[in-house]
């Protein structure tokens, strides 16, 4: 991953701002899923009484998690590339290639994001719950639409600075 230095214009200040307040809050709901597991398993080993529901909890936060951490990895280019067949080509061409790349992603992950919210939405109105706990189960997919779409954002202003539409950030 390269070295942070500060974005160079508005769009990627306010962009970056959210994915380290998408990423802070993917890390509170890490650590605390983390803990809920800590607690279990003592409480399983010195008390055996462990959480009813842990591994729900742990599935359901994992999920938050990983939609939370996902655009600040995008933001920061750090999604594993192969570019093995495009050492030696132009910088024009790597440039257009990482638009194509950077546009698909992005179409991918609109398309989770408006999938995951429809979900959300229909789980509510079914009334859904967890098994053990009667979590009701459309709070975590609603929970992971903001980080699904601010990845989606990030991955067309990409797209746009790869064109060369917008001024590329300097992350």
């Amino acid at each position: 991953m390269s070295q942070s230095k500060a974005p160079s214009s508005g769009v990627d200040r306010v962009l970056e701002l959210l994915c380290d307040a998408s990423a802070t809050i993917g890390g509170v709901v890490l650590v605390a899923i983390a803990s809920v597991t800590v607690v279990s398993v003592v409480g399983r080993a010195f008390f055996s009484h462990p959480i009813l529901g842990d591994v729900e909890l742990v599935q359901l936060g994992c999920a938050v998690v990983v939609a939370s951490f996902l655009p600040y990895t995008q933001f920061r280019h750090a999604n594993i590339i192969v570019d093995f067949f495009t050492t030696h080509a132009s910088e024009r061409t790597q440039s257009k290639l990482d638009a194509f790349g950077t546009l698909l992603y992005t179409l991918v992950m609109a398309l989770v994001a408006w999938r995951v919210a429809v979900g959300g939405v229909d789980i509510k109105a079914n009334q859904e719950t967890s098994m053990l706990m009667a979590l009701p189960l459309w709070i975590p997919y609603m929970l992971m639409v903001p980080g699904l779409v601010l990845c989606s954002v990030i991955g067309f202003v990409q797209t746009l600075q790869h064109l060369g539409l917008i001024a590329k950030e300097e992350v």
